[in-house]
């Protein structure tokens, strides 16, 4: 069975889809965004900013379902520019703790409302 879950703390869902899936256990959360829920608005700055607010999102929804970021064990990190990595690596690194979680970084051709980085991630109880 899927249950549906919504955070207030996290953006909006902008299109059909919902901001995390929760079935047997396992808790899926679509790509984020940096938005900032209390504005609607990309976070300021560059890739750091963006890169945090994406991770701060995933930790709103994460709460929600009941999970935090220890439970995490996949994410996937788009970004517009692999010249980013270094520095999205670095704040990456401030919100998990080893062992951290798998992870693959890809650069993409564009990303929605022009983001520098979006992320999805996958967690398990």
């Amino acid at each position: 069975m899927k249950k549906i879950i919504v955070s207030s703390n996290a953006p909006k869902a902008v299109g059909p889809y919902s901001q995390a899936v929760e079935a047997n256990g396992t808790l899926y959360i679509s790509g984020q965004l940096p938005i900032d829920p209390a504005t609607g608005k990309f976070a300021e700055g560059g890739i750091t900013e963006q890169t945090a607010q994406c991770l701060k999102n995933i930790g709103a929804i994460l709460a929600a379902a009941g999970y935090d970021y220890s439970h995490v064990v996949k994410s996937t990190v788009l970004l517009a520019d692999m010249n980013d990595f270094a520095a999205m690596n670095e704040v990456y690194a401030h919100f998990y703790a080893d062992p951290c979680p798998a992870r693959v970084a890809y650069q993409v051709a564009k990303l929605p409302l022009g983001a520098q980085v979006e992320i999805e991630t996958i967690a398990v109880k």
